[in-house]
């Protein structure tokens, strides 16, 4: 069994200190507030594509120029979607996430650099 040391104490205790803290709670609820709409909506598209792709062969077989098909548009869309989320994300985040976490972070060292004088 591997015995925790004074440094990993430190840590665990910093840790508890600013998860208990009302801006940590803020922090939390506002990547929460992004994160799970965002993630839902993408999950409900992936597989309205998947059931699609296996129970409407008809839809997504039907030609929309060419040689491409829905199936191909939707394919493509999927990677699209993707992206404009990540970009989403990182806007979210500068605005509403970075400069808390930050804050977060910085409080989290001086708590960590205090329980290790101890």
């Amino acid at each position: 069994m591997v015995q925790p040391t004074d440094e990993s104490n430190a840590e665990e205790r910093a840790y508890a200190t600013v998860a208990r803290t009302q801006e940590f709670g803020e922090l939390r609820r506002r990547y929460l507030a992004f994160a799970v709409p965002a993630t839902i909506t993408f999950m409900v598209w992936y597989v309205a594509y998947v059931i699609c792709s296996n129970w409407a062969r008809d839809f997504m077989n039907a030609r929309v120029v060419g040689h491409v098909n829905v199936a191909l548009i939707f394919g493509l869309l999927q990677f699209l979607s993707t992206f404009v989320i990540a970009f989403l994300y990182a806007r979210h985040a500068n605005k509403s996430l970075d400069r808390m976490a930050g804050e977060l972070h910085d409080q989290y060292e001086t708590e960590r650099a205090a329980g290790e004088a101890r």
